[in-house]
């Protein structure tokens, strides 16, 4: 079976296959991937760590983050799942 490219809109097919083959959804291993062509992979792993960690955060500030990048149903979701929800999206 040919390799699929990922699309034209994704910066570093080779890290984007590599997230992909490890679990990552489409969305998040394309964020990664062009982060990371923009700038060194060193720079992108050490960016993160700006914010508390989501268990600081209050459920309404989790909801308005998962409204922010879209995740369906968190209206219904505690605590525990925003979190889940909000780090694997």
């Amino acid at each position: 079976m040919p390799e699929k490219k990922p699309g034209p809109s994704v910066k570093d097919d080779e890290l984007y296959e590599k997230l992909r083959d490890e679990g990552e959804s489409k969305e998040k291993a394309a964020r990664i991937a062009n982060s990371a062509a923009n700038r060194s992979r060193t720079q992108v792993s050490r960016s993160g760590g700006q914010s508390p960690p989501y268990e600081d955060w209050t459920v309404d500030e989790l909801r308005d983050r998962a409204a922010d990048i879209g995740i369906e149903g968190r209206s219904s979701m505690d605590k525990e799942q925003l979190i889940h929800a909000l780090r694997n999206h």
